[in-house]
C-alpha cells in the first residue's frame, strides 16, 4: 500500500473521532458530508462518515469511490459482540461479512498482522432476541453491526480492496442495550440531545448506564482505529 490513498469510513462521529485525533485530519466542513484529509506515513488519507444503516453506508461508499482516487477502503467503528470469547474493546477482523438482507457474503482483504476470523453480520434490524443471537453465534458469528456489508458489497462489485476493524462496544445479549439506546442517536450518528433528556427524565438512574456505554464506546472506537492504523503502517 506504499504511496496509496486509504479511504476510511465510520458510521458515527464518535467512531471517526479517534482517527481524526491520531492523524490530525483536517476537515472541510462539519457534519455527515464533511471530508477529512491527512496522511499516514507515506499514504494519503480521506475519511468520511456514513451515518447509520445500510442504505446510508452504501451511498457514502459510492461517493467515496466516485469522488476520490482511493486504493483501499477501511471500515472502522463499533459492533455488538456475539462471540462468547469477546470482551469490550476487543477488535473483530472478520473472515466473512454477511448481508442479512439477502444473505450475500463478502470477503474483506486481510491487512496487517491480525489473521481474519469469524463472521460479522450486517443489517438494519436491531436484534435483541437471545435465541436468534445464539443461532448466529452457533453459526460462527462474532459480532453484528448495521453498515459493513453494504460497504463491502459495493467495494467488491467495483473491484476495490476493503478491510474492516470493528471494536466491541457492547454485548449483543445485554438486555439493557436495546432500541431505546439506538434512538438516542440521529440517523447521521450524532446524539439526539432531546431524546437523551427524555430518556433520563423517565429514570435519572439511567445516567449510570449511559456513562458505562459511553466509556465502552470510547474504548471500542479507539481500539478499532489503533488496530487499523497498525495494520497500515
Amino acid at each position: 500500500m506504499s504511496g496509496s490513498t486509504i479511504g476510511f469510513l465510520a458510521p458515527m462521529p464518535q467512531e471517526l473521532a479517534p482517527l481524526r485525533k491520531r492523524l490530525s485530519l483536517e476537515s472541510d466542513a462539519k457534519g455527515l458530508h464533511a471530508t477529512h484529509r491527512g496522511g499516514h506515513g507515506d499514504r494519503d488519507v480521506v475519511a468520511l462518515l456514513t451515518g447509520m444503516g445500510m442504505d446510508r453506508a452504501e451511498a457514502r461508499v459510492r461517493h467515496l469511490l466516485d469522488a476520490h482516487d482511493v486504493d483501499h477502503v477501511i471500515v472502522v467503528g463499533i459492533a455488538g459482540g456475539i462471540g462468547a470469547h469477546l470482551s469490550i474493546g476487543d477488535v473483530v477482523v472478520p473472515e466473512v461479512v454477511i448481508d442479512r438482507r439477502d444473505g450475500r457474503e463478502v470477503v474483506p482483504a486481510p491487512l496487517g498482522p491480525i489473521t481474519p476470523s469469524g463472521r460479522l453480520l450486517s443489517g438494519d434490524e436491531f436484534i435483541k432476541d437471545p435465541a436468534r443471537l445464539a443461532q448466529f453465534r452457533d453459526a460462527g458469528a462474532y459480532a453484528i453491526d448495521m453498515e459493513t456489508a453494504a460497504i463491502g458489497r459495493v467495494c467488491e462489485d467495483e473491484g476495490v480492496p476493503w478491510s474492516v476493524f470493528r471494536g466491541i462496544s457492547d454485548d449483543a445479549f445485554d438486555p439493557a442495550v436495546d432500541e431505546r439506546i439506538l434512538r438516542l442517536s440521529r440517523a447521521d450518528g450524532s446524539p439526539d440531545l432531546a431524546a437523551v433528556a427524555r430518556f433520563l427524565a423517565r429514570d435519572p438512574r439511567r445516567v449510570r448506564l449511559l456513562a458505562r456505554l459511553g466509556k465502552d464506546l470510547s474504548k471500542a472506537t479507539t481500539a478499532a482505529v489503533d488496530a487499523a492504523l497498525a495494520a497500515t503502517r
